[in-house]
């Protein structure tokens, strides 16, 4: 028995060193010459996949409410859209438009389809009428309005705002796939507040119904009067995350990451008329802010 196994073993160790010197040692990924498909892809590497987003679109629309009409910041309730921070003409405010055309390109390629008072429920009207203008950068700011209701209670649902912001952005992408769109964040309300309430013009204006859920009673400080603030300024919040969110699931979108809600506004980057919308210094400040996170450079 001892003699016949140690010849089986032999034929076997034969049998398998004839096999795997025929197959080249290819059974364990060593020896041989590479397969041909190998070597090419190793002469000739996969070219880097293009770029989505491109910082020198050659178009604007904007979409929104009345930051982007430039609401206050030439005369007491009444829109200029020349001094848009998106698509204004005017040299004080340098909008992103002319940022990114140039003053004469930006006359004639840049629409604005923002309205005083918008809400995100009106965002798809709104890029439907930009998209047959087949822009190459759409803008948005939007939000404000929603958390700006009668009451807290009034406030649009969080789970409404995302429905309506991914309508959109799907009414957009039907009718312009390529279009590329900047998302700002909605501004932080409650230091909006602080700043304006020093101001006793301002909080005469305010009573007008400009935002009553946060400016409403301006001086109170009651334990029910800071819940009110508080459960909007927590809506502010919820709406960016939104707007972060969904912007995500968009290869061709660019959120501003709260860029707008972070940025301290003064005294000298609010209108002197109400003391909460951007003035002409604020509008300028709300470009600069888009330049920088359309092209990726200073402004």
């Amino acid at each position: 028995m001892g003699k016949r196994s140690h010849r089986s073993r032999a034929v076997v160790a034969v049998t398998v060193a004839a096999v795997l010197g025929a197959a080249g040692c290819d059974a364990f990924g060593a020896g041989g010459p590479e397969p041909k498909a190998s070597q090419a892809r190793k002469a000739s590497p996969s070219p880097s996949p293009t770029p989505v987003w491109d910082s020198s679109p050659a178009s604007i629309a904007a979409v929104g409410d009345s930051i982007t009409r430039g609401f206050d910041a030439c005369a007491v309730l009444a829109d200029c859209p020349e001094v848009s921070w998106a698509t204004g003409g005017s040299a004080e405010v340098d909008s992103l438009a002319v940022r990114l055309l140039g003053a004469a390109k930006a006359a004639t390629h840049s629409w604005n389809y923002a309205a005083t008072g918008a809400r995100m429920a009106d965002l798809t009207a709104q890029m439907t009428q930009a998209a047959v203008r087949k822009p190459e950068l759409v803008t948005v700011m939007a939000g404000a309005n929603d958390a700006c209701r009668a009451t807290a209670d009034a406030m649009t649902p969080v789970a409404d705002f995302r429905a309506q912001f991914e309508e959109a952005m799907r009414t957009l992408r039907r009718a312009a796939p390529k279009t590329q769109v900047y998302v700002a964040s909605v501004p932080n309300l409650m230091r909006l507040w602080s700043q304006g309430r020093t101001n006793v013009l301002g909080k005469q204006v305010w009573k007008l119904g400009i935002c009553p859920s946060m400016l409403g009673d301006a001086d109170a400080l009651d334990s029910a009067a800071t819940l009110r603030r508080e459960t909007v300024q927590k809506r502010v919040e919820d709406y960016n995350t939104v707007l972060k969110e969904v912007c995500a699931k968009d290869l061709r979108c660019r959120f501003d990451g709260g860029a707008v809600y972070e940025y301290r506004f003064g005294t000298d980057q609010l209108s002197h008329w109400d003391w909460f919308h951007p003035s002409k210094n604020g509008q300028a400040r709300l470009a600069e802010i888009a330049y920088r996170k359309v092209t990726g450079r200073s402004a």
